[in-house]
């Protein structure tokens, strides 16, 4: 049985419709992706599940029983408590069941108490307490904030004095932690980096129990956690099996349908124009007037639109200055704020046609890296030289600067390079711009004040890759676009120049795996510790040797803690040994004398000696051959402890000098250990 069921729903804002006739079920413990284009209907359709707006015609409905929770993008929470504390908040109906089964336990105390009817409700509380999470709490409140991206350092840190991105996640974290029947989010991974996203996508696909309901344009998440696609386009709502490399599968298939139909009705509607054209003024003019009537009620009500994301991008972009062999070069680039370090002694070198990704946790210092490439901010040290012929385009993460008063249009003609050497583009260029951009001939005409943050984006975006810069700069551009805008940004800077693609150097600062993976040759990977990376290869490469390097380092772990387990073992063994020596070393009492008459008892047979050892070390004094015993034994624990750091067990040659090492100190030891036990008998 569905948990949640919306059949024939129908709302809108005054004229504009923006979900009509939508009918979707989620089954207990589903994964859904829901996709559309920004303002197509996906948060509205997640508002009315919520119970927060109620449909204008159709209904939504709850199986018995069921929670819904969702996500907000902006938290409500208690400014005076912690972060912990406001994580710990899913937890309330936990400590009222707590406080009502101590209250039972008092009730049972009393000389009039029912019982059997205290002992009913002991049970049901015991239950729901099972499914809230019982008494081990503490460990999930952690493991969340965690894997979220907050440190022990951050926990005490008072709400009121997050930032809006925390906020949001302690949100996401308090929503995690309630563990609702269903669950319902709205781009999750807006303040996530990506070992935050990571960690979401275990969590939602393999340890939460409930249905999920997920928006969000992080496309791997979406394969990685869905198995159904529920898309809304224009109002409507369709479903495709699979994650969301199926749905574009799927979907393309009935695009190119629908563009064979849209094709063929163009060809119904050139011969009835054709027809009224001939016959509107002879004798077949009543005719032909209703068959006019006839063709505007059909196109109106019949027509298939063109699918506009079926366009091949087709752009032929200015050509950038060149600008030499490299376009920047950094030597010993290093940057601090207070005890902080972002990146020291950094050696860099940005050559045309680079595609270089910026990664790493959120305040790792990526953006501050892009600022000193681009002499923005002075470094603390090091050497930055820039090719004379630079000429840069920045997306920065606002946009504030833009006349609002432009069009869409206006703002690209008068950022963009014209094609054909003059010094401004021509307003069809512009406007060819916008299309292959995803802003139809009516979205051309808005204003910029107008524009929602992702249709600014993707317009800002357009105007980059197209004013002839050699070096262009992203810093999260995907932030606030949808996906369909994600991939025409992917295709524009991903295209090669022989194409007509972008034929400069970029740098591109994202959490978006997809868009790395698609888009970057080169990585620099800051680690937020001070550590920077440089990694020659591709993102989907990069993830492959971090899995390799993950498995050599669990490996090299287990084994030092397995060796480290052996030398507890056998230095028990060896106190065992001393022990017993030392109790048979112990003088033996005298033998009573035999009482008169009776024979003395006759003596043991001596004993056989023990085999003599090493010779060398039997010319040892005991004292030196305690102090050596000593002197291994602390080297080999140290050994152990230092093949338990990351940094040592990621040097396979420090790691294989120091097991060598461990292995003779080994060998060593065993025979000093024979012959001191040997003296002690």
């Amino acid at each position: 049985m569905p948990v949640v069921s919306v059949a024939n729903v129908r709302h809108g804002f005054g004229t504009n419709i923006v979900l009509e006739g939508a009918t979707v079920s989620i089954e207990p413990g589903e994964k859904v992706g829901l996709v559309g284009r920004n303002g197509g209907g996906k948060s509205t359709l997640m508002k009315l599940i919520a119970g927060i707006w109620q449909p204008d015609f159709g209904s939504v409905s709850l199986a018995r029983g069921t929670r819904v929770g969702y996500l907000s993008q902006d938290p409500r929470l208690e400014p005076t408590d912690t972060l912990r504390h406001a994580a710990a908040r899913a937890f309330e109906r936990l400590d009222q069941l707590h406080r009502e089964m101590e209250q039972i336990y008092d009730d049972m105390a009393k000389p009039d108490a029912d019982i059997d009817a205290l002992m009913k409700r002991q049970v049901r509380i015991e239950e729901e307490m099972e499914r809230s999470g019982g008494y081990a709490i503490d460990h999930r409140i952690d493991e969340t904030l965690h894997g979220l991206g907050f440190t022990d350092e951050q926990f005490g840190t008072l709400v009121s004095k997050l930032s809006g991105g925390q906020r949001a996640r302690v949100g996401l974290a308090r929503l995690l932690l309630e563990q609702p029947d269903v669950l319902l989010l709205d781009e999750p991974t807006n303040h996530l980096d990506i070992d935050g996203r990571r960690w979401l996508e275990r969590f939602l696909g393999e340890e939460y129990p409930g249905a999920v309901l997920l928006v969000s344009h992080d496309r791997r998440l979406l394969d990685n956690v869905v198995h159904r696609i529920i898309e809304v386009d224009m109002g409507r709502i369709r479903e495709y099996p699979g994650n969301y490399r199926d749905f574009i599968d799927l979907r393309r298939e009935r695009m190119l349908t629908s563009q064979r139909n849209h094709e063929k009705q163009l060809d119904k509607i050139r011969a009835e124009e054709q027809y009224i054209m001939r016959y509107k003024a002879g004798q077949r003019a009543k005719q032909a007037r209703g068959r006019a009537t006839r063709l505007e009620r059909f196109k109106q009500d019949e027509l298939v639109e063109r699918p506009m994301e079926l366009e091949v991008m087709q752009l032929e972009l200015p050509k950038a200055p060149r600008v030499g062999d490299h376009v920047l070069r950094c030597e010993h680039l290093s940057k601090r704020y207070g005890e902080k370090v972002l990146f020291d002694k950094l050696d860099l070198a940005i050559k045309p046609l680079d595609r270089i990704g910026i990664v790493g946790p959120n305040g790792a210092g990526k953006t501050t890296l892009v600022r000193a490439l681009l002499g923005d901010l002075a470094p603390d040290a090091g050497e930055l030289k820039v090719s004379p012929q630079i000429k840069v385009g920045y997306f920065r993460q606002t946009q504030e600067h833009i006349d609002p008063m432009l069009t869409v249009w206006q703002y690209l003609q008068r950022v963009i390079a014209s094609n054909e050497g003059g010094l401004r583009a021509s307003e069809q260029q512009a406007r060819n711009l916008a299309g292959a951009f995803l802003f139809s001939g009516e979205e051309q005409e808005k204003c910029v004040g107008n524009l929602s943050g992702g249709e600014r984006g993707r317009m800002v975006i357009a105007g980059l890759v197209s004013a002839a810069n050699n070096l262009i700069v992203l810093d999260e551009p995907t932030n606030h676009l949808d996906i369909p805008s994600a991939e025409r940004l992917e295709t524009a800077i991903s295209t090669p120049p022989e194409e007509g693609g972008y034929d400069g150097a970029l740098i591109l600062i994202s959490h978006d795996r997809a868009l790395l993976a698609s888009c970057c040759d080169r990585l620099v990977i800051l680690d937020g510790n001070g550590g920077a990376r440089l990694f020659d290869g591709g993102w989907d490469e990069w993830e492959e040797k971090e899995a390799e390097e993950k498995a050599q380092q669990d490996a090299t772990a287990k084994a030092a803690a397995e060796r480290a387990k052996a030398a507890a073992e056998r230095a028990k063994a060896a106190a065992e040994r001393a022990k017993a020596a030392a109790e048979r070393a112990k003088p033996i009492a005298e033998p009573a004398k035999p009482a008169a008459g009776k024979p003395a008892a006759t003596p043991a047979a001596k004993p056989k000696a023990a085999p003599t050892g090493d010779p060398k070390l039997a010319r040892m004094e005991t004292d030196r051959i305690e102090r050596r015993i000593t002197e291994i034994e602390t080297r080999v624990r140290a050994i152990d402890e230092s093949m338990l750091d990351p940094k040592v067990y990621a040097d396979p040659q420090k790691s294989r000098q120091l097991t060598q090492e461990r292995e003779r100190l080994q060998q060593e030891l065993e025979p000093l250990e024979f012959e001191w036990a040997r003296r002690a008998e």
